[in-house]
């Protein structure tokens, strides 16, 4: 829901008002509904509105409240928003729109930055204090709503994309080579505050950010999921507890003055919300699924299964088939959409999902977050039993990209540090206190920052690409402090996500439980041949990527020669790897 953007100057200046604009214009897509720019001396917010709570004029942002002072721009949703407004209208608040947006403002002038530990929801905000002339940014627990941030000397800059913020100008656009070695290794994913660029910075999951006038930055962490056995229950209470919370989560998420879809995969997590809203007495329910021819021998939908659940609760179901004449071209959106690179190959199926959704629903919910939260991966089986202190080589045995040392062999010398970045970030990680086990320690890492910057970050940039908001009920952190509680034997069970797959027995369909786990799949892309090959062989032969020289042209080379042949640890195209990252600079003129 929304883009919002700001500047905050640090030097006594006048805040730049065309530039924040500017910043706000290209998150259009984002928010399709409204906009809005405001200032007051040195600070600027803008903002574009999509419609979902709230739908009249009264809920326009940037939203002011004179009487208390303070001007908020916001985007995502707090679920408990009517409950918090009925706790501080009894404490003497008058309200003068129906929106969650005012509802922070007001919490924000009773509790202060303390106001976040209150909220349950996806939110970043920026709030400005007009007598103290204080900013305060603010992002929820597990990042499902994105905040990225600029500043030097004079100013501070912030959007819900870093693409606005190029588009507000001066942003160094050098890249990051921490970040860049993160990004070959870590899964493709640059853990925050870095980007892939220097001059930009995200601001981590759960985090409140204070900035005083004299330029003086404090930084609050609010919340991180304990993972240590808190909880002493037997095997069947999991299963009710974690199917309660679960249920819990999925009626929050239905919070909305416009109609929620479901995105319905045919896998176990999605078509598990999808029982539970049945359940809950939701009638034609509207769901989508996707699918793409089929390549390489690989099928490209997984209708058998979507259907099964459709049928079985009579939903309005939409099978969406993408013909590969549409594929290609949705390729460039898609990249231009990312905030950041991502390699996964089913971004560009979000991307094309989002497009054909968007004509039926504003809000859909989506199953993300349960195999990071509920041990559904693969990696996860190795670390069982692997003691804690060689849990970080265990884990980066199997799901870093590639050894450090190979990385010689593919960075030009003058990219490549002489440090582990990726390795060391992990050791620090699984360093800290709590995360008893190997496999916690790695549940603990993948949910609070492979899951933010991977499939969060690419479910938000495709659907929203779209003016379409994406909610995840397995990204409740009630249900996620649940599940981090919950014994890892639990959750490795049945092939993985086992609590998941008992508590679903009798609410969803067997052979969707015991099914082989499934995802998105594109097989093209996967199969890197014909037009897509020569997509992937333009943008590393073009003078923007041989003048910018970030790989080895024999790597390169070597690629290229087999496009099919080089596989990460996890089995991830390297070709499609480095040619994202330069389709991605280039897209957007770094």
């Amino acid at each position: 829901m929304c883009g919002l953007s700001g500047e905050v100057r640090l030097d006594g200046g006048g805040a730049d008002v065309a530039a924040v604009a500017r910043m706000t214009a290209v998150m259009e897509p984002r928010g399709p509904d409204g906009v809005g720019v405001w200032s007051q001396g040195g600070v600027a917010l803008g903002h574009r509105r999509l419609k979902i709570i709230d739908l009249s004029e009264h809920g326009a942002q940037p939203m002011a409240d004179a009487d208390l002072g303070l001007t908020c721009v916001f985007n995502g949703c707090v679920y408990n928003y009517q409950e918090l407004r009925a706790e501080l209208a009894a404490a003497g608040y008058r309200f003068f729109s129906t929106s969650d947006t005012e509802v922070i403002i007001k919490a924000y002038h009773r509790w202060g930055t303390g106001c976040v530990d209150r909220f349950k929801g996806m939110f970043a905000f920026a709030i400005v204090e007009r007598d103290s002339g204080r900013v305060v940014l603010g992002r929820d627990r597990l990042g499902i709503k994105p905040l990225y941030v600029a500043a030097d000397a004079h100013r501070l800059r912030f959007a819900s994309t870093l693409p606005a913020l190029l588009a507000g100008g001066g942003i160094d656009t050098e890249l990051d080579l921490v970040a860049l070695h993160h990004y070959m290794s870590f899964h493709s994913v640059v853990p925050p505050p870095r980007t892939i660029l220097k001059g930009v910075r995200k601001l981590p999951p759960a985090t409140v950010r204070t900035i005083d006038p004299d330029g003086t930055v404090r930084d609050r962490l609010y919340w991180r999921p304990a993972h240590s056995r808190t909880l002493d229950l037997g095997p069947a209470e999991w299963t009710e507890r974690v199917l309660a919370a679960l249920r819990t989560a999925v009626d929050r998420r239905m919070v909305a003055d416009v109609p929620v879809g479901v995105l319905l995969s045919g896998g176990l997590d999605s078509s598990l919300i999808v029982a539970l809203l049945a359940e809950a007495g939701q009638r034609d329910l509207k769901t989508f699924s996707i699918g793409f021819q089929a390549a390489g021998g690989e099928s490209g939908d997984e209708f058998a299964y979507s259907d099964i659940v459709a049928e079985r609760f009579g939903t309005d179901h939409h099978q969406i088939r993408i013909d590969d004449a549409r594929l290609l071209p949705a390729l460039a959106g898609a990249v231009g959409a990312m905030s950041e690179p991502m390699v996964s190959h089913d971004v560009v199926a979000f991307y094309l999902l989002s497009q054909e959704v968007a004509k039926h629903v504003k809000v859909v919910q989506s199953g993300q977050g349960a195999d990071e939260v509920l041990a559904g991966y693969d990696w996860y089986p190795p670390l069982a039993g692997v003691p804690r202190e060689d849990a970080v080589a265990a884990y980066t045995r199997v799901f870093m990209d590639r050894p450090y040392d190979e990385l010689r062999g593919i960075l030009a010398p003058d990219r490549l540090l002489d440090h582990d970045a990726a390795t060391a970030f992990v050791a620090d990680h699984f360093g800290e206190a709590g995360a008893e086990t190997a496999l916690d320690a790695a549940l603990r890492i993948d949910s609070t920052v492979m899951l933010v910057d991977d499939p969060v970050k690419r479910v938000d940039n495709m659907t929203m690409a779209w003016g379409l908001e994406a909610r995840t009920p397995f990204l409740d952190h009630d249900l996620v402090e649940l599940a981090a509680a919950c014994p890892p034997e639990l959750k490795l069970a049945h092939g993985g996500k086992g609590v998941l797959k008992d508590a679903a027995r009798g609410v969803v369909p067997d052979e969707v439980i015991d099914r082989t786990k499934g995802y998105f799949p594109v097989p093209a892309i996967r199969h890197l041949d014909g037009p897509y090959l020569e997509l992937v062989r333009e943008a590393l032969s073009a003078p923007e990527a041989k003048a910018r020289g970030l790989f080895r042209p024999e790597y390169v080379d070597r690629l290229l020669a087999a496009p099919l042949e080089h596989r990460t640890t996890l089995g991830s195209s390297q070709l499609w790897q480095v040619a994202l990252l330069e389709m991605w600079l280039q897209s957007h003129g770094v």
